[in-house]
């Protein structure tokens, strides 16, 4: 066996226990430009830096803070605070990751740089796109920036959350909180349906005339028996959901007159929470990265850009097949991208390794479910592995509905810790 091949397979080894080889560029310090400070740009950073000190990694990210979307449901419910939700970058900054403060406006693919708001130029010699979501208020007619000051979608944590937490506690017992639900893909697919189960529980205890009505516009979503069976059980006839079949479908919003016409009817709730169709953020489309779609094809086991070498593009903005885009995915997106960064810059070839997922959703403040799987790359997708997942038993009991609410919040704190602790 050669000196090569053994090294190789000790870092594949590493790779597959998490754990990242140092990286080699004889006599050039490697530039790496990670736009994108969430769960995944951030664990991608980090991973990077705890595997090799050399490495110049610089962070573009507007936000000062982050504020995650994962539990801010609670925070509508009013069972957490947005302050819960806050990390600082200051842990990524005192590893010597460079953090920037500033919005990245464009990317050169050719020259292989990054230009932000402020004017400043980042060369790279690879480009980590973590940037989310954009909102596409094209794909909704009626629904706009304006709108969503009428009817929050609360689809990203901050001043959503805390507007569309008051808008619930200001309506009337007696009043109707519905939910618009948008086709696939978008991120945190069973995220509308657990704030239906976190906002029927705050109805049940603060307003019990009232109740929740859901307008979807797919006839399937994730985990809908347990959410199905645990909305029956646990609030009734406070919790409506209507598909695509029904005629659910939103085809048109009227925030003004605070009502939505769906296919066979017009809604008027007292509060509406608008969850619009979405896409990979504008960074993507000007990087040259999405396609037709709005979203953003990858090589499967490197989370590369099909359509620009040099530049990895993961979590929400990634068409990752049947990862779904969630918070759970995208750090494990970004700790595989940085095992297969460095791979690149030892001249090896990429890594081959599964991804799991695991996502929690609370249906009261102490009971939750969640749903499981592991991913294998398959040629250019990502392919569930069938039989490797599972999700919560529909006659679990109490006690281990609390144990999965207290392993959300394990999660959680693992997560924040592994991407900005």
């Amino acid at each position: 066996m050669t000196r090569g091949s053994t090294r190789r397979q000790v870092l594949a080894a590493l790779a597959a226990l998490g754990v990242a080889g140092c990286a080699i560029r004889r006599g050039v310090k490697a530039r790496v430009v990670i736009v994108g400070g969430g769960f995944g740009g951030a664990s991608c950073a980090r991973a990077l830096r705890d595997a090799d000190a050399n490495i110049d990694i610089t962070l573009v990210e507007p936000n000062t803070r982050y504020l995650a979307c994962p539990l801010s449901n609670l925070v509508i419910g009013g069972w957490r605070s947005l302050e819960q939700q806050s990390f600082s970058y200051g842990a990524l900054q005192a590893r010597g990751i460079r953090v920037l403060a500033t919005r990245a406006a464009d990317v050169d693919p050719v020259a292989r740089t990054v230009t932000t708001a402020t004017g400043a130029t980042l060369p790279y010699d690879r480009l980590v796109l973590s940037p989310g979501v954009s909102l596409d208020f094209d794909g909704l007619p009626g629904y706009d920036a304006a709108a969503a000051k009428l009817m929050p979608h609360a689809w990203s944590a901050g001043a959503q959350t805390l507007l569309l937490r008051r808008q619930l506690e200001a309506m009337p017992d007696g009043g109707t909180f519905a939910i618009v639900a948008p086709d696939n893909p978008y991120r945190c697919p069973p995220g509308p349906y657990e704030r239906a189960a976190v906002v029927a529980y705050y109805l049940s205890q603060s307003k019990p005339r009232s109740k929740v009505l859901i307008l979807d516009a797919k006839d399937r979503f994730s985990k809908q028996s347990l959410f199905l069976s645990e909305w029956r059980r646990r609030y009734g006839k406070q919790v409506e959901w209507q598909g695509r079949s029904d005629g659910a479908r939103v085809v048109r919003v009227d925030a003004i007159a605070g009502q939505v016409e769906t296919e066979f009817d017009t809604v008027r709730a007292d509060v509406t929470n608008v969850i619009p169709p979405q896409r990979a953020a504008s960074i993507a489309v000007r990087a040259g990265v999405a396609d037709a779609s709005g979203w953003c094809p990858v090589d499967a086991a490197t989370f590369e850009s099909t359509l620009q070498r040099d530049i990895h593009v993961l979590g929400d903005a990634a068409i990752a097949n049947a990862m779904p885009k969630s918070a759970f995915s995208a750090q494990a997106q970004g700790r595989l991208t940085a095992t297969q960064i460095l791979s690149f810059f030892n001249g090896l070839p990429p890594v081959s390794t599964k991804l799991i997922n695991t996502c929690y959703s609370y249906l009261a403040p102490e009971s939750a479910i969640s749903i499981a799987d592991v991913f294998a790359p398959d040629g250019q997708r990502w392919r569930a592995v069938s039989g490797a997942g599972g999700v919560s038993a529909l006659d679990a009991t109490p006690e281990d509905r609390r144990g999965e609410a207290d392993a959300a919040l394990r999660w959680f704190d693992t997560a924040t810790v592994g991407a900005f602790g």
